[in-house]
């Protein structure tokens, strides 16, 4: 709860920036917005029942952006769908990277299996955070997300705990990054 400003501050600045690529729900369908206490009590829930990893990104102690992993699923299919943002400012330093990595390995620690990333094909950023770790490329989903008033497609990457080669992961990391 203490971090309550500092994240509405770094929403607000990012508001702009995040529109293109956040989901959001379609037109009739928007849940009424929530106080910040709802907001974190429901990610608690999510990550006391295991269904989703929802975690804020730092940098020199400042909330910078938000990696989660959502959607999970365990049983049979042991995955989930990771998503991640980093504020404007910080973009293009390896944070992003550098936070999927974490959070893929906190996840297979876990036991998960597979983690997917969805990203639309105008999001070069993102796109370029698919190569720099080498995620496997599976294909196009058509429509798939509401975002920005519209259905958008996007590419699916993905990894599985037998893929990751612990350590590589961190080291293509580090030498690929800029900033």
């Amino acid at each position: 709860m203490r971090d309550e400003a500092e994240w509405i501050a770094l929403r607000n600045r990012n508001r702009d920036w995040l529109r293109p690529w956040e989901a959001t729900a379609p037109p009739g369908t928007a849940d009424a917005p929530v106080s910040f206490r709802t907001f974190i009590r429901k990610e608690n829930s999510m990550w006391r029942a295991r269904r989703s990893f929802p975690m804020v990104i730092e940098k020199d102690g400042r909330l910078v952006g938000r990696v989660t992993l959502g959607r999970i699923e365990w049983g049979a299919e042991r995955g989930g769908s990771l998503g991640y943002w980093v504020s404007q400012d910080e973009a293009g330093h390896g944070i992003a990277p550098a936070a999927v990595v974490l959070m893929s390995e906190y996840a297979f620690g876990q036991g998960l299996h597979r983690i997917e990333v969805a990203i639309r094909p105008e999001n070069s950023a993102s796109l370029s955070v698919a190569r720099k770790l080498d995620l496997r490329e599976e294909g196009m989903r058509q429509s798939y997300l509401y975002i920005d008033g519209a259905w958008r497609d996007h590419r699916i990457f993905a990894a599985t705990s037998a893929e990751r080669r612990s350590g590589e992961w961190w080291t293509g990391v580090s030498s690929n990054v800029s900033g």
